[in-house]
């Protein structure tokens, strides 16, 4: 039984801030005007205030790091040459969504065609990571086990706790907008890969969507590409979460790789159990309890984390050469999460723009060197922003759509 190849493919979408009002600003169109022909690797998304990048096809975490470094430095210099800033969050602290220009290229405007409202409140930001596996059944079979421990990894990465100026009591905000979505949270068990094949074909057929490409899945295999693509996560503030990430879902599927061949699996428990799970990761993140199915009973998140980490994947860290990688999620549940961070901010400040400042800050390490920073004139925090102040946004005139030269067209 030949191993998959494991290569490493992933997505993370930004937030263009300015860097005055800390609000997001609708410019990717500008961004990239002269830029995109240059960064086939950069691209724009749903809305003009989000920016989409994508690594090529990696083979280590490593590889994915030297990457993810490189296109995040490209965003922000190309930024900057608008005098604006890049962030990494599930959701902005404040920006309302009716505010935002939708991106006017025709799959975009095709969707806010399809979903009406739901478009444009779909302000939010993840990070998504394809896996290569080239054989379609252990592809469908990774698929159906890895759902069991989506729950875990979007403990780790959860930064969405604020929407249009709330703290809304969630870690992953991002989950519950995304929600209102067909075709998203966890995907049912999927018998083969025939019968996937056949689910995409019927909604084709009757008019549903145009390609895979609309099904939103936490866990998806990919409809075009011999890749298993993970969904679930907010997009990682910190460049090292992203890598610690990947190396842990690289490493889940080698695992379970290593266990069909020896003809053993984990078992395979219902999405409405799991469901249960992702709940409590959206609501409470690193800071709650999840339930051990096998033993039916619910434990702290970050001991069955640390659980998952040594005891399920810990024997084939070294052999992929990945453990400080992925050994970083321990970095995580010591410290918090991004979503963690930044209640710990706005409660120390009461000042959402301290967040965005924070968030600009975060998303930066490891990329530049961060600029002294300058005195702030006095300034009203902000906690809360009036329905009465949104304002119905303009759609601009169309401009080209950049290519992708990751495995995966960004958005799909």
């Amino acid at each position: 039984m030949k191993s998959p190849s494991l290569t490493i493919g992933v997505e993370e979408e930004y937030q263009i801030i300015d860097p005055e009002t800390r609000e997001l600003q609708s410019y990717i169109t500008q961004i990239l005007e002269d830029e995109r022909l240059v960064l086939g690797q950069v691209k724009p998304e749903l809305h003009q205030s989000i920016v989409e990048v994508g690594t090529t096809v990696c083979h280590t975490p490593q590889d994915v790091r030297a990457q993810l470094i490189e296109l995040r430095r490209s965003v922000m210099e190309l930024a900057a040459r608008k005098g604006l800033k890049i962030a990494a969050a599930g959701t902005h602290p404040f920006s309302h969504w009716a505010n935002q220009e939708i991106t006017p290229l025709e799959r975009y405007l095709g969707t806010r065609e399809a979903m009406a409202q739901l478009a444009q409140q779909l302000l939010i930001f993840g990070t998504h990571v394809h896996i290569g596996i080239e054989d379609r059944d252990f592809l469908i079979d990774c698929s159906n086990v890895s759902r069991y421990v989506l729950p875990h990894i979007l403990c780790l990465s959860t930064s969405s706790p604020f929407w249009i100026g709330h703290d809304t009591g969630l870690k992953s905000y991002r989950s519950a907008v995304f929600r209102a979505f067909p075709r998203t949270g966890l995907p049912p068990y999927i018998a083969s890969w025939s019968a996937y094949q056949h689910y995409l074909q019927t909604l084709v057929t009757t008019g549903c969507i145009p390609d895979g490409s609309k099904v939103w899945w936490d866990v998806r295999p990919h409809w075009k590409y011999p890749t298993l693509e993970f969904r679930v996560c907010d997009v990682c503030t910190r460049v090292e979460e992203a890598v610690c990430i990947a190396a842990i879902l690289q490493a889940l599927v080698f695992k379970l790789w290593k266990l069909r061949r020896d003809n053993m699996t984990f078992r395979v428990y219902p999405a409405e159990l799991i469901e249960e799970n992702k709940w409590r990761a959206v609501r409470y993140g690193l800071g709650g309890k999840l339930i051990d199915f096998g033993r039916e009973t619910e434990k702290p998140a970050k001991d069955l984390i640390r659980e998952f980490i040594e005891w399920f994947l810990g024997d084939v860290l070294d052999e992929l050469g990945t453990r400080k990688e992925v050994e970083y999620a321990f970095h995580i549940l010591e410290h918090g999460s991004s979503a963690d961070r930044q209640l710990e901010t706005f409660h120390r400040t009461g000042d959402l723009r301290a967040v965005v400042d924070q968030l600009i800050v975060e998303t930066a390490e490891g990329v530049v060197v961060p600029p002294e920073p300058k005195a702030r004139p006095a300034e009203r925090p902000i906690a809360f922003r009036p329905v009465s102040e949104v304002q119905v946004p303009v759609v601009i005139s169309a401009a080209g759509e950049p290519s992708s030269s990751l495995a995966s067209p960004a958005g799909d």
